[in-house]
């Protein structure tokens, strides 16, 4: 293993990449569905390009968390207890693999985001309006989710009654992301400041990055 912080989240992050890259979990199972549920909204209510127009935004955001966290729960849960106490025998700071999951799940989230996020522009009309702030709202939201879903997936590994917790931890923290990109993009289209809004994600994002750092040890020795 690689000595120093970053070179070891570097690792981690590639290693996770191709392990993705050979099972291709997001490109061929959450990337579909997750497209095939925002199809079934229309069919649902019907063609109303009204409607459609007016729910767009807040459907493709929810389809975003929903799916989103699964992937990095996904990522980080798959890693068995033998390949954790192999990480830990060569020597991998617990804080560092912490940081190269959520990297690797921040751009397989960035990709779901982006190829999602087309099919709703599609379907539902959207108008893509404050490109800068929309990608930045992209940004963090894809590194909210990926920080929670990879603290997520690290306590479903260390204790056997992981998985009901899930939802507890998800729900909570999940919902200021929603919120604020949800009211980000309602304010660049009605054109108001929407500064306090990406502080409100920017502030979930890094207590959730200060939780994972500093529980990753904790949380691989139980």
């Amino acid at each position: 293993m690689t000595t120093g912080f970053w070179p070891q989240v570097t690792a981690v992050a590639g290693r996770d990449l191709l392990r993705e890259r050979r099972q291709g979990d997001v490109l061929w199972i959450t990337i579909p569905f997750g497209a095939i549920a925002l199809l079934l909204v229309p069919l649902a209510i019907g063609t109303d390009a009204v409607l459609l127009r007016e729910i767009g935004p807040g459907m493709y955001w929810v389809i975003v968390m929903l799916f989103g966290v699964l992937v990095a729960v996904g990522k980080a849960s798959s890693e068995t207890v033998p390949q954790q106490d192999a990480s830990s025998l060569l020597g991998l700071d617990p804080a560092a693999g912490f940081v190269g999951r959520a990297a690797s799940a921040t751009l397989l989230l960035l990709v779901f985001e982006v190829v999602v996020g087309i099919v709703a522009v599609g379907l539902y009309d959207i108008s893509v309006i404050g490109v800068p702030w929309l990608l930045a709202t992209l940004l963090i939201v894809a590194i909210g989710l990926a920080l929670l879903g990879t603290l997520t997936g690290s306590i479903v590994n260390s204790t056997s009654t992981g998985t009901a917790l899930v939802p507890l931890l998800v729900a909570p923290l999940s919902v200021p992301l929603l919120l604020g990109a949800t009211q980000a993009y309602e304010g660049l289209r009605l054109g108001h400041s929407i500064v306090s809004w990406v502080l409100l994600m920017v502030a979930v994002v890094l207590v959730v990055a200060i939780i994972g750092v500093l529980t990753a040890r904790p949380l691989q020795e139980t």
